[in-house]
Parts: structure tokens; sequence; C-alpha cells
């Protein structure tokens, strides 16, 4: 018997727990099939169940083989991939040393720690091989044709034809042109002032041409982020564009701060430290150009490429993203807007404010999850595609989170490893590298009163409901959720505040848009603008 366990440990992973435990029912011990009156009995009457037990046994121990493997492969890539970086220093100067495998035993990132692109693919990517996965996308995807096939059946029967009309998707859309045309002046200035403003100060100075250099660089410099900032606002109040042109707008103004900060970020300092004999060579202005467009926050002169372009998966990508755009629309027209467009012309009661928070937990996290497939999986994805952008890790499984410290880091990797990088990093190295706290709270306060500008941009009225959720419970349940708490209860919880967190987003806004189309100023002043008119209108 020895022996024989001896064996299948070696072959299969056969543990001594597994070896000693007692037979099943009616399931021979090792051997037992191969001798006559045993207690397997028959031979051939057994084979059968001995075969599918043993078939089993066999699946459970590549399982488990499988993980094992698994882990130890990540830990060893990780040493390798550290091991690499560090043999070749950052812009700027040399980059402090990082123990291998740190990666690998904690979760917390370290100070120093740069953002390493590599070639891989997005998790969606590789989950949509597995067939389970696909059928859940197809699910999605049925849903879509069930809201198409009720809009039909309910405008049949209403008006006796057939009516698929799109005028919520219209009225978002509006006056789109002029939010492109916006944008032209808003790309040539991110495209020429970061650029050439490095160059000045790149080149060879001393004493007081250094200094005059140096000052013309932040007065171009302020006269972009005054084009970033202004321009669009005038654009978007002067003409009153809908929310979605508005999308376009305040989403390009974010993203090309962000990305003209980061240019300088990683290009500066070595400039300015070394620029004072012989010139300093800068990047090239077709690296700056790619950056500009690459689905990336954090600059770098070159990134890993994918060998070509496959044409039928950005096409593929694009229509998903349109899709998304329909289904949301969808949503909101026969979710939403029947509940809330009335809701203002009733009295105010708790009961009614609570079911309607209850009512749009559903169409609220709908539209988180298609936000997060249009845009960080097949918006990105496409751009990534097009461009040969090798690393598309734009998410991580933020849907596993079992505390909201990792749900943030998951969420959207594109928008953390900028505010890592040049808000956290930054931030410790202010404050001497020890009050990860103070940074941590930075960070959030950063990323709270940008979503709150950009919602209050997008709807066209200041109601700070994103900023208390974001940075008052946000900060709370991430200093109170770690990543020390782990299993499915935890992962239940997250999704439980993520419904109603997303449900008091719908029910607040709505009521406050409705609010201010049925009860309108009669005079402007500033309480008027900030105070929440969904708090007194009711006509």
């Amino acid at each position: 018997m020895e022996p024989r366990a001896a064996q299948l440990r070696q072959r299969g992973g056969l543990g001594k727990e597994q070896e000693d435990q007692p037979c099943r029912e009616g399931e021979p011990r090792s051997g037992s099939a191969d001798r006559p009156g045993g207690v397997g009995g028959n031979n051939e009457t057994h084979r059968g169940p001995d075969l599918v037990q043993w078939t089993r046994h066999m699946q459970a121990v590549k399982t488990q083989l499988l993980e094992q493997a698994q882990g130890q492969l990540t830990e060893l890539l990780d040493r390798a991939m550290w091991e690499a970086v560090q043999s070749y220093p950052p812009q700027g100067g040399p980059m402090p040393s990082i123990p291998a495998g740190s990666l690998s035993k904690t979760r917390e990132p370290s100070l120093g720690k740069r953002k390493v692109f590599i070639i891989r693919k997005s998790l969606l990517d590789e989950l949509m091989e597995v067939q389970h996965f696909r059928t859940i996308y197809h699910m999605f995807i049925a849903g879509l044709c069930v809201f198409i096939i009720s809009t039909l059946a309910i405008d049949l029967i209403d008006e006796g034809r057939l009516m698929l009309e799109f005028d919520l998707l219209i009225f978002n859309f509006g006056q789109l042109p002029l939010a492109l045309m916006t944008w032209v002046p808003m790309f040539l200035s991110t495209l020429l002032v970061p650029y050439q403003t490095l160059r000045l100060w790149a080149r060879p100075q001393a004493g007081g041409a250094r200094m005059l250099r140096v000052a013309l660089g932040c007065v171009l410099l302020a006269a972009h982020t005054a084009v970033l900032g202004i321009l669009p606002v005038h654009v978007a109040v002067e003409y009153q564009l809908p929310p979605a042109s508005r999308c376009v707008l305040v989403f390009e103004q974010v993203r090309f701060l962000m990305k003209s900060y980061s240019f300088l970020r990683e290009t500066v300092p070595g400039t300015l430290g070394t620029g004072r004999g012989e010139g300093v060579r800068t990047p090239s202005f077709s690296s700056y150009l790619y950056f500009l467009f690459c689905p990336t926050l954090i600059y770098r002169e070159t990134y890993p490429r994918t060998p070509n372009v496959r044409w039928n998966y950005v096409a593929k990508n694009f229509a998903q993203a349109l899709g998304c755009v329909l289904y949301a629309c969808f949503i909101l027209g026969r979710l939403c807007v029947p509940v809330f467009a009335n809701m203002s012309r009733e009295p105010f009661s708790t009961r009614a404010l609570v079911l309607s928070v209850m009512h749009a937990t559903l169409p609220g996290i709908f539209m988180l999850l298609l936000i997060f497939f249009a845009f960080l999986h097949c918006w990105l994805n496409a751009f990534a595609e097009m461009l040969r952008f090798g690393d598309r890790m734009f998410y991580r499984d933020w849907w596993n989170s079992t505390s909201f410290s990792n749900y943030y880091r998951t969420w959207n990797v594109v928008v953390h490893d900028w505010l890592y990088s040049y808000v956290y990093q930054d931030a410790l190295w202010l404050l001497g590298g020890r009050a990860r706290g103070a940074a941590m709270l930075s960070v959030f306060l950063v990323s709270a009163l940008v979503h709150e500008y950009i919602f209050c941009f997008v709807l066209g009225f200041f109601y700070p409901v994103m900023l208390v959720l974001f940075l008052v419970f946000g900060g709370l349940l991430n200093f109170t959720m770690h990543d020390q708490h782990t299993g499915p209860a935890w992962n239940v919880l997250i999704w439980t505040m993520l419904f109603l967190g997303q449900g008091i987003l719908v029910s607040l806004y709505c009521q406050e848009w409705y609010a201010r189309r049925h009860c309108p100023l009669t005079q402007t002043t500033f309480w008027g603008l900030v105070t929440p008119r969904s708090w007194s209108c009711h006509t």
C-alpha cells in the first residue's frame, strides 16, 4: 500500500491526508478491485464507478497543481520584472532600490515604484475566451433585445404603428459638431505648448537668460492651462450644450491637463537639472504625439507595441461601445424618465425618497457596468489596437474586490496610475515618506473634486452628491474596509454598497435635473444656483 501511495503522490500530487481518508460507501480501496473476493467484488461490475471517481480525483489534483503553479509563476515573474526594471534607471535620476519580490508580498505600492508597461491583454478579453463568460455577455445582449422589443410593442399598442424613437439620444448629443470644433484649439494647445516649453528649457542657457526662459515657459504653460480651463466651460454655458456633448468636452479637458502634467513631470526634472551647459536631448515630437492619443496617462518615450493592427477587433469594440450608448438610453428612457419626470410635482416625503432610491439601484448599477464596459474596455482597447499599444491592463478584477481600497485601485487603472505616480508619491516625498494616511487623503481629495467637477460640468448644476459619497463615505470605507478583509461575505458587502451608492446618485441627480426644469429661478443669484432645487420645488 505504501509504495503505491508514494507513486501516486509523485505523479498526481496525492497528499498523505488524502491517502488516510476512509473510503466512501461503495468505493473500493486502492488495489481491492484487482483482487478476487475483495471489497470491490466483480472487477467488471465496479470498473465504471471506479473510473468516474478516479477521473474526478485527478481533476481535483490538476486544479490544485495549476493554482500552485500559477502562484509560483506570478512570484517568479514579479522578481524577474523588478530585476529588469532596476537595470534601467528612470529619466532624471536613478530609481530607488526596491527589494525583489516586494510586489508579490504586499498589496500597497512602495515609495519609488514606477509604472512598468508590458504587453498584455485586457482581462475581459481573456475571460471571453471561456464559454461561461461569453454566455454572461450574451445575456446582456439579450437584455438589450428585450428593451427594443418592449419599446416596439408599447409603440404598437399605443400608437397603432411601429415607432422606434431616439429622442433622448438625439437630445443628449445635440450640438456635437460645436463640441468637436471646440476640441480643436484644446488639442492644438496641448500639442504645441508643453512640448515647445520643454524645448525652450532644454536649450543651452546660463545666468539671466536661463531665468528668462524659465519665466517665459511658465507664462506659456499658464496660457495653456487657461485655454483648457476656460474655453470648454465658456462654450458649454454660452451655447447650453446638452449632457453628452458636455461629456466630450470635460473628458478631453481633464485628459489633456493630466497628459500635459505627466509629460512635463517626467521630462522637466532632468531638463532643469542638467540644462546649464550643453543642450539636453528632448524627447522626439512623434513620441509626444503618440502619447497624446495612446490610452495611458503616464508618459514614456517608448511603449511596448504589438506587431500589427486587427481592424476587425477595432470595429467590434467601436460597435460594442455604440451598443452600450443605445443600451444606456433605453435604460434611462424606460426605467428613469417615467419615474422621476413628475416626481418634483408631488409633495416631498421620506417614503417617496427611499422608494425612488431603491427603484434607481437597478438602472444605476446597469449604468455603472455599461460605462465600465463601453469606456474602460471597448473604447480604450479600440484605440490601443489602432495604435498597437501593447499594455491593455486598463482595469483589474474589481468585481472580485473584498475591500474598497482594492476596488479603488482596480476599477480604473489608467487614472489610478496617474494619481499614484503624481499625487500619492509626490505627497509622500513632500511629507518625508512617513505620512501615508495624509498622502492617501490627498489622493481622495483630488479625485473627489475632479469627479464632482465632471458631474457639475455635464449636468449644468452644482449638487455635491458625488463629492459627499466619494470623499466622505468612500474615504471612510477605504480606511475601514482594508485588504485584510477577505472572503465572499465582504465581496457581497462591496456589491451591496455599490448598488445603494448608484441608486442614490441616479435618484438624487434625476430629481434635481427635473426640478430645475419645473421650477426655474425668477432671479439668478449665487445661492439660487448652488442650492438644491429639488428640496423646495413642488409644483
